[in-house]
Order: structure tokens, then C-alpha cells, then sequence
């Protein structure tokens, strides 16, 4: 794919670096956000953590959704999570909207409603 560039790091954490334009910027930005699977999501896409691209949640869900199509077919349907599964923002707060702000370097938790209960 053009734009993407997938080097395997030792963890297994797979880093995509793609353009964004980032919204009030003017300008091109990369914004990396750390993504940590759990339940569901993991056994779908099959790794523990990654690092998505974009400014907001449904722009990493899109990102995630490209590059996993079996967790889109179960937790994402386009810039949206599915019904049963939710997002966490930096360990402060439960996330769905895809308009939620993210920022550079943010921690983003996805997991089923059922995960650890």
C-alpha cells in the first residue's frame, strides 16, 4: 500500500507511519496512538498492541479496520466500534464517539463489554 512503511519490531508491535491531516493544522501530521487489544479484539487481529494513525477515534478504527479485516467483520464497522465492544482513553475514561479526540502518543484500550468480568 502506498504511504505505509511495516517494520517488525522484536515485541511484535507492528508501527504504521501514514499521513494524516491532521484538522486545524494546516499541514501534514503524523499522530501515532498506542492501541492495546484485549479479549475479542486481540484474538481477532491477533496481537496484543499496535500503533494506529489518526486524530480521533474513528480515524484509528478506520486505520485498525484496514489493516485487520478479521477485528472490522467483529468489533468495527467503518469509523465506529460494534454494539458489545468499547474503547478506553488513556486509562481516564470509556470512549465510542468516533468524533473523541485523540492526541499524539495517547493509550488506547479496546475490548469487549464482557472482557474481565
Amino acid at each position: 500500500m502506498p504511504g505505509y512503511k511495516l517494520p517488525r519490531l522484536k515485541d511484535r508491535t507492528i508501527i504504521i507511519y501514514k499521513e494524516v491531516l491532521f484538522q486545524g493544522c494546516g499541514r501534514r501530521c503524523h499522530m501515532q496512538v498506542m492501541v492495546e487489544l484485549f479479549g475479542i479484539p486481540r484474538a481477532r487481529a491477533g496481537i496484543e498492541s499496535t500503533v494506529a494513525i489518526g486524530s480521533n477515534l474513528g480515524d484509528v478504527l478506520a486505520d485498525l479496520a484496514s489493516r485487520f479485516p478479521q477485528l472490522a467483520e467483529t468489533c468495527i464497522d467503518g469509523r465506529e466500534l460494534r454494539v458489545g465492544y468499547i474503547a478506553n482513553l488513556r486509562a481516564e475514561q470509556f470512549v465510542t464517539s468516533a468524533d473523541t479526540p485523540l492526541s499524539e502518543g495517547d493509550t488506547l484500550l479496546l475490548l469487549s463489554l464482557d472482557a474481565g468480568g
